[in-house]
């Protein structure tokens, strides 16, 4: 069977995907909510796949619709969201951090 953290792993991929190539130069974007639900079995063997729409954006802020699919059938939805940020200052955030 799918695991759900194979199928959150396609979640988080549709929404890299929608997104990163639009995102300015030296920015990224990083999960931070993350709400789904698992609602079918997806035998091995079957394929399975998920998008990611933007429903809006506020700020930082990317807002997603999410929904996997196998071969048969709608096995998951949810929401996510991801902010953006500067990859050079959340560096130095995380190293002040480990200096603290």
């Amino acid at each position: 069977m799918l695991a759900t953290p194979v199928m959150i792993n396609l979640f988080e991929a549709a929404a890299l995907a929608a997104v990163e190539q639009l995102l300015p130069p030296g920015h990224q974007s990083l999960g931070t909510v993350l709400n789904v639900r698992h609602i079918a079995a997806t035998p091995i063997g079957m394929r399975a796949s998920a998008s990611a729409i933007v429903e809006r954006v506020d700020g930082r802020t990317i807002y997603f619709r999410l929904e996997a699919h196998d071969e048969r059938e709608l096995i998951g939805d949810g929401t996510h969201e991801r902010v953006v940020v500067n990859v050079e200052k959340f560096d130095q955030r995380v190293q002040r951090k480990l200096a603290q």
